[in-house]
């Protein structure tokens, strides 16, 4: 898997701080007499130990801001999650660890990658699925929150469907995900991708990160992606001083999927 930094993380601009703080503003001011705003923030790819999930979690843990944790089954080992379970210690109501697929491999001859795409069989979907949660149910046990995050935001119909067979209580995808997930599956959408940009230019970027945030903020609910292997210095700076500023308004809540649900 590559982990290609982003352009607009080559580029921090000077004002980041203030325009950061006027999107807040205005996406709270938009919300008026509609209440509060949920906000959680989805980590994906999770399961090896290193530096920056290490550093992520501190981050979180110092703020006391929710992080739901997109696991890779067949990731994770007995030992890993021990480290990731040290690094969550003292503070596991923040936490909620979910599936992220089950090998996080692309199984697409043509069109975009999916792991649990529509070339596959029902029947092989289903074992994955079965694999993958079992396998975080052994290692987990009550840790586990039986949520499912596809790779790559993509996954079947199939898939949604023996979702809710299979004891799921929600999926979280991308907005404006198709096909739609079917009824009694929440679908918890990520609304603002910080680290995998596609963006060449950096100052679109930001004005688009920026765009993303306040619609999605304004909307009463908002899912924020977070992908700590593209993170570099300015990333991480960056959302210490996103978190300093959230933290701060009386309009948002900051939530994870066992809030949601």
């Amino acid at each position: 898997m590559q982990n290609e930094i982003s352009p607009i993380w080559r580029h921090f601009p000077s004002d980041l701080v203030s325009r950061a703080e006027r999107c807040i503003h205005s996406a709270c001011e938009r919300l008026e007499d509609k209440g509060s705003s949920h906000i959680f923030f989805r980590a994906d790819d999770v399961a090896a130990p290193g530096k920056k999930f290490a550093r992520l979690m501190h981050i979180f843990k110092r703020r006391r801001v929710p992080l739901c944790l997109a696991v890779v089954p067949a990731w994770l080992t007995g030992r890993r999650w021990q480290y990731l379970k040290d690094l969550a210690a003292r503070q596991s109501s923040l936490w909620c660890w979910h599936q992220h697929g089950w090998r996080h491999i692309n199984h697409e001859i043509e069109g975009k990658k999916q792991e649990f795409g529509p070339s596959r069989s029902r029947s092989n979907i289903k074992r994955d699925l079965v694999q993958g949660k079992r396998r975080l149910e052994d290692l987990m046990e009550a840790e586990f929150y039986p949520v499912f995050t596809p790779p790559w935001n993509r996954c079947s119909l199939d898939t949604l469907q023996l979702l809710g067979e299979l004891g799921y209580v929600a999926v979280s995808r991308s907005r404006g995900s198709i096909p739609q997930a079917p009824r009694g599956l929440p679908d918890f959408y990520a609304d603002v991708d910080l680290h995998t940009r596609k963006e060449r230019d950096p100052a679109l970027g930001w004005k688009l990160l920026l765009e993303e945030l306040q619609s999605a903020i304004s909307s009463k609910l908002c899912g924020i992606m977070i992908h700590h292997q593209r993170m570099n210095e300015a990333a991480f700076d960056f959302l210490e001083m996103l978190l300093g500023i959230i933290v701060k308004r009386k309009e948002i809540q900051l939530v994870n999927y066992r809030d949601l649900a």
